[in-house]
């Protein structure tokens, strides 16, 4: 009986000790089996192509974005089923790709993006499991404005964007390798990409002036001198209008001051009728004064015979001579000086 017990104890023991060996070898087996492949096509700018054909759904993300992380489960369960629903599934890093998330023009993240034969549409839903189901199975992208246009990515005007957004990627990861790689400090990195731009602009300034002198090229001497001849042809004829313009303006300044000399002529001629009619009437006026001036002071008197005498015992005797008026005396001055303002008027 002790004998069929020591039979069973080395039996246990000789099991145990082969499940232990069993055990070990299957271990380095199970760790030599490759972990669960993911069914999420990693884009790239080299592949992003693939999602102009077919249906597909895109993730934009960052490894730093905690929404991201949040997501990452839902999005490879439904990445699984993606066979059954008959479409593809993929995702972005916007940090090693930058270009991408240019020419989709993503400004938040996470972002997701529905393909349809090039079509796409942006997916505004939550990123749970049987939402994105739901959206493909029941077709609601349907009710979704489509990116066309210059908004469409495949579009010229976002692969400007796309290389836009490429070119500030590398200088960012440029600047981390100044500031955290080598350690220099970041107003370093800031004065080196200032004089790189300064340097970059002036050569392909340079780069334009010689493709425009190689295309356009020097003029030929013959159209160089037609061109001379006509501009001096111009030039001429130029001249010649403004002396034609000056010579019209002297003319037309001689006929102004000709017709202003006659006009005065004119004027002073009518000036000098009037004033010999004035003169005239005055000297008649005058003239008509004296008149009845002497026949009022003189008496009817004596006789033409004894007035005769008269006159000779007066000159005889030496008599003064009868004083005149003072009226006509008045008369005869202004008379004179009438007649004196008329000869001086008129040569």
């Amino acid at each position: 009986m002790a004998g069929g017990r020591c039979n069973l104890l080395l039996t246990v023991l000789l099991a145990a000790w082969v499940a232990a060996e069993t055990e070990e070898e299957a271990r380095p087996e199970r760790a030599s089996l490759p972990a669960e492949q993911s069914m999420v096509l990693p884009m790239t700018a080299s592949n992003w192509t693939l999602v102009l054909e077919g249906e597909w759904m895109l993730k934009f993300y960052a490894p730093w974005c905690p929404s991201c992380q949040q997501t990452d489960a839902e999005w490879e369960t439904f990445a699984k089923i993606g066979e059954l629903l008959h479409i593809s599934v993929g995702k972005v890093d916007v940090i090693q790709e930058p270009g991408l998330s240019g020419r989709f023009f993503v400004t938040t993240l996470p972002a997701f993006f529905h393909a349809k034969d090039g079509i796409f549409r942006r997916y505004r839903g939550p990123g749970v499991y049987e939402d994105l189901q739901n959206y493909i199975i029941q077709k609601k992208w349907q009710s979704v404005e489509p990116l066309t246009g210059w908004k469409s990515p495949a579009s010229l005007t976002m692969s400007g964007m796309a290389g836009l957004f490429t070119i500030s990627g590398n200088i960012w990861h440029l600047h981390n390798y100044f500031t955290v790689t080598l350690g220099i400090p970041a107003w370093c990195s800031y004065v080196v990409f200032i004089m790189a731009t300064l340097i970059l602009g002036l050569f392909m300034g340079l780069v334009l002036v010689l493709i425009s002198e190689c295309f356009c090229g020097s003029v030929p001497r013959h159209l160089s001198e037609h061109a001379e001849q006509n501009q001096k042809s111009q030039e001429a004829h130029r001249a010649d209008q403004l002396q034609d313009v000056e010579e019209e303006k002297d003319d037309s300044n001689e006929e102004e001051n000709k017709d202003s000399l006659v006009d005065d002529e004119e004027e002073k001629e009518d000036f000098g009728d009037e004033d010999e009619a004035e003169e005239e009437e005055e000297e008649d006026n005058l003239a008509a004064g004296v008149d009845e001036e002497t026949g009022d002071t003189q008496d009817p008197g004596p006789p033409r015979e004894a007035r005769e005498e008269v006159e000779l015992e007066a000159t005889e005797g030496g008599a003064p001579e009868q004083p005149r008026s003072p009226g006509t005396e008045a008369a005869e001055d202004t008379l004179r000086q009438r007649k004196s303002q008329h000869a001086e008027k008129g040569p």
